[in-house]
């Protein structure tokens, strides 16, 4: 039996060791046209679907049923980062891998994301745990299988723990959630993009942020959803407006702390999870991660390379996380300990 990959295993070559070129090539489109077609076999036979959100939400995803002859490893469903979508270039390279492992694959896209912005009038903010529960809840019922397991990245990743925190009480058949580059401590991330990160970072999300916003107000124009003058803010200031204008939070640190889970908020969690970041992630400052109070169930591991959801090997631009994820999914298909197999010297609490 072989031991899982773990992230002190990936080792980049120069220039690849830079965690702001592992990030920039993440989501670059130089990096899907360079990808083999392998990386986008999930695609081929996806089943467009509508899934239920609870109190009339309406949430889009895809699944895609495996091809192998063999039956079902199991029920792999993938949530993708802030902007992003089912068709994200590290979501189609990690479900079209599990595919090929004999995975069922679920690809969940959140509120306003993925061209699901006429569904729900209300607006995508980052605590609406609540609707991504149920529809996780619905996908496990509607796709039974003997394990379900759970991926998120960044954004994704936060949402991936927060639902595993809830699915026992939620009645959730969930076994296994692996998050990669998670936010921890979103108030901590968002000065870190205002004030460490280089300034390209706060302009390649905003500039996604703002192309989501304006296909929102298209698709209500009934509704107005901003002013024009708070496009033009910074990161925080259009977030704290949003949050001011659209929800109940009174603050937009109230907001931030809604959907934090930093120092002992995983504590309580329950279901076998693995948290995987990089030291010279950019985006999201690994402090967070040191500071976490996690219980034996879940392995926190801090690659030194890897940037911001890169994690990249070489010129075919494929990820180490394909690996990683696939060898832990199958670990718990197999009844195989995942968390156990960690090293106490990688594990850092106050």
């Amino acid at each position: 039996m072989s031991a899982l990959p773990r992230g002190k295993d990936f080792r980049p070559p120069w220039p690849l060791t830079s965690g702001h070129l592992q990030t920039m090539l993440s989501s670059s489109g130089i990096r899907r046209w360079l990808l083999p077609r392998s990386a986008r076999e999930v695609v081929e036979g996806a089943e467009p679907v509508m899934v239920d959100g609870g109190d009339d939400v309406r949430l889009t995803g895809a699944y895609t049923a495996q091809r192998t002859g063999r039956a079902s490893r199991g029920l792999a469903v993938l949530f993708h980062g802030w902007e992003g979508s089912v068709d994200s270039t590290y979501v189609l390279q990690t479900g079209s891998r599990l595919l090929r492992e004999g995975w069922d694959v679920f690809r969940l896209n959140f509120r306003d994301h993925g061209a699901s912005h006429h569904l729900n009038e209300a607006l995508f903010h980052s605590c609406r745990i609540d609707e991504v529960v149920h529809a996780l809840g619905e996908i496990a019922r509607r796709w039974p299988r003997p394990v379900t397991a759970l991926a998120g990245f960044s954004l994704g990743g936060n949402f991936a723990l927060r639902a595993a925190l809830r699915a026992p009480a939620a009645g959730i058949p969930l076994d296994y959630a692996l998050a990669v580059c998670p936010i921890i401590d979103p108030s901590e991330g968002l000065f870190s993009l205002e004030e460490s990160a280089p300034w390209f970072y706060q302009a390649y999300f905003m500039r996604k942020w703002r192309h989501s916003l304006l296909a929102k107000q298209k698709a209500f124009p009934q509704r107005q959803y901003f002013e024009l003058a708070e496009l033009k803010q910074n990161l925080r200031g259009l977030t704290e407006a949003l949050v001011l204008r659209h929800t109940d939070f009174g603050s937009l640190q109230a907001y931030l702390d809604g959907y934090s889970v930093a120092r002992d908020a995983l504590a309580g969690l329950a279901i076998p999870a693995t948290i995987l970041t990089a030291r010279d992630d950019p985006v999201i400052p690994v402090g967070a991660f040191e500071q976490l109070q996690l219980p034996p169930n879940v392995e926190l591991d801090i690659a030194d390379h890897g940037g911001h959801c890169g994690f990249i090997r070489g010129r075919d631009m494929t990820s180490f996380t394909d690996d990683y994820i696939a060898a832990r999914f199958e670990a718990v298909a197999d009844r195989r300990p995942v968390t156990s197999r960690i090293a106490t010297t990688d594990r850092r609490t106050p």
